[in-house]
């Protein structure tokens, strides 16, 4: 086995940290097409492996929308070697502990463990993905625990409702106007033929990029990921996902009636993909909008004219376009017309004069901190790594972010806000809250 050489230094200009991980990462790709990023690291004795999959709800189709969450549950549920149970049984035996998430892009599963546990990890993970059992049994199983979450974070959880209802405004024809956890019905319905299909398709090595950060020599952790997974098949080509979504043409609303205490307001307008470069434009925007007690929409909405008691904006990379959502909850009694003109205003402000000088370094600081912390961590560090990689293409376009982020000025902001946050792009969800009276009736 050829000796695993350093990628050269990222072309962009990083400070010395940045460019220590740089120099660091080592990269391989095995002849199934499993991509591998080995980030040694030996400040402490512990490791972090993720397991990316390129797959989420955007991978899914009316009939078997929740279906990607749904193999989230199913993977830790026994395969070949490990059988049911074992997964989390045999990683904590270890001093590990395991996780995982479903976006509308990526699964990805992660564990935490003792560096002299590596070996162990890369034998579960790799068997899961050669020989993961999708048996009736398991299938019903998991199918009930995510139709109880569901009834728990959606149906009965008013976040929820609205952001459901908010997805279907936004998106006519994309599969990101359904939730990742799925309609009812259809998680319901989905069969074990499916799951098969899917787990073949998806879950194959050609699908995959491994991440391992920590304490470990990386010949060794490359022969062993060599061994373990270079005798599974690749997987036949995932189907490709069509952008079809209409422009769209005037504003969209929709209201939600259930039992509250007080109004909430989410409004969402479609923005670039992540890899586009208004994406990070619209990042600055975000934290200057909404992150910290004297970011521009608390200080206005919150404290100056008390028409909001909570403020948060979300604006989450994907790899077809996305949605900038603010959300307003209200106090009790409060006037949701009243609380969206004084919104709109501050955007209407924000595109005719920009931000700040103040504001705009308080922005990019806070996206320079953020990124800095998550990578001071064995698990962040592959968190972010594996991210950046697969969101914008490469993951020393994330260790650059920071000078992107720098050179941002407030003209680009004026011009991104003025293209994106419009109101005949504006989508808007409101809450009307109900009596448990009117609620039964």
């Amino acid at each position: 086995m050829p000796k695993p050489k350093p990628r050269p230094k990222a072309t962009v200009k990083l400070s010395p940290a940045l460019s220590a991980i740089a120099d660091s990462v080592i990269e391989a790709k095995l002849a199934n097409g499993l991509r591998v990023r080995l980030l040694p690291n030996d400040a402490v004795p512990t490791c972090s492996y993720y397991t990316f999959f390129r797959v989420g709800a955007r991978n899914e189709r009316p009939g078997i929308t929740g279906i990607s969450h749904l193999f989230e549950h199913m993977m830790f549920n026994g395969a070949k070697k490990y059988g049911p149970g074992m997964f989390d049984k045999e990683l904590e035996s270890n001093g590990g502990s395991s996780n995982a998430y479903t976006s509308n892009d990526l699964t990805v599963y992660y564990e935490d463990f003792m560096a002299e546990a590596l070996e162990k990890v890369v034998d579960l993970e790799s068997d899961r993905m050669r020989s993961l059992a999708v048996t009736p049994k398991m299938l019903a199983s998991e199918r009930q625990v995510v139709i109880e979450e569901r009834r728990l974070r959606v149906d009965n959880e008013i976040s929820g409702m609205m952001d459901e209802e908010l997805g279907s405004l936004v998106y006519k024809a994309h599969p990101y106007r359904w939730p990742v956890i799925g309609w009812m019905r259809d998680i319901e319905n989905i069969s074990r033929e499916d799951c098969l299909e899917y787990f073949r398709t998806f879950y194959a090595p050609n699908n995959a990029t491994i991440y391992v950060s920590g304490d470990f020599d990386p010949k060794q952790a490359l022969a062993l990921i060599k061994r373990a997974y270079g005798g599974l098949k690749a997987g036949p080509p995932a189907p490709p996902v069509l952008d079809a979504e209409p422009e769209q043409k005037g504003e969209r609303r929709a209201d939600v009636h259930y039992p509250a205490q007080a109004p909430s307001l989410m409004i969402a307008w479609r923005g670039p993909a992540g890899s586009h470069a208004d994406t990070l434009v619209l990042d600055v925007v975000q934290y200057a909008l909404s992150v910290g007690q004297s970011s521009r929409l608390h200080r206005r909405l919150v404290h100056d004219l008390e028409l909001a008691v909570g403020v948060s904006v979300d604006w989450t990379w994907r790899f077809d376009p996305g949605t900038f959502t603010v959300g307003l909850e209200l106090k009790p009694g409060g006037d949701p017309k009243q609380a969206e003109a004084a919104l709109t205003a501050e955007l209407e402000r924000l595109a005719a004069e920009g931000l700040t000088a103040r504001e705009l370094e308080k922005a990019k600081n806070n996206l320079a901190a953020t990124l800095t912390r998550e990578l001071a961590t064995n698990s962040g560090r592959a968190h972010a790594l594996g991210t950046y990689e697969l969101m914008l293409g490469d993951w020393r376009r994330g260790l650059a972010l920071p000078s992107a982020y720098e050179s941002i000025t407030s003209e680009q902001v004026k011009e991104v806000v003025r293209r994106y946050l419009t109101p005949a792009r504006r989508n808007v969800v409101t809450l009307v809250p109900q009596s448990s009276v009117e609620a039964a009736a």
